[in-house]
């Protein structure tokens, strides 16, 4: 399954040094990884794993699922710098499970 979505880059201030960048699934698209998820190998936290690519970058990364029900993919700095990319902006995403 590979799922292809635009979302506003967003930070989470986890704690004073460590801050985390992500994007959401849409609704709908999260529901269906939900559906597969038991059937998929899973990282702790009820992630899943995933290989994503935004831009030119790829990577292997699991998504998570939050409390509104829809899955985040973590963008790391490599990414960020890699493709310039700020909180704030528009980010085109794709995430195939594994």
């Amino acid at each position: 399954m590979r799922y292809r979505f635009t979302c506003e880059l967003r930070r989470w201030e986890a704690r004073v040094h460590d801050d985390w960048y992500f994007v959401d699934l849409p609704p709908e698209q999260s529901a269906e990884v939900r559906e597969w998820a038991d059937a998929l190998p899973r990282a702790g936290f009820g992630a899943v794993k995933v290989r994503a690519r935004v831009g030119g970058t790829s990577w292997s990364t699991s998504i998570f699922p939050g409390s509104s029900g829809v899955y985040s993919l973590v963008i790391g700095a490599r990414v960020r710098r890699a493709e310039g990319i700020e909180p704030g902006d528009m980010v085109t995403a794709e995430v195939e499970l594994v």
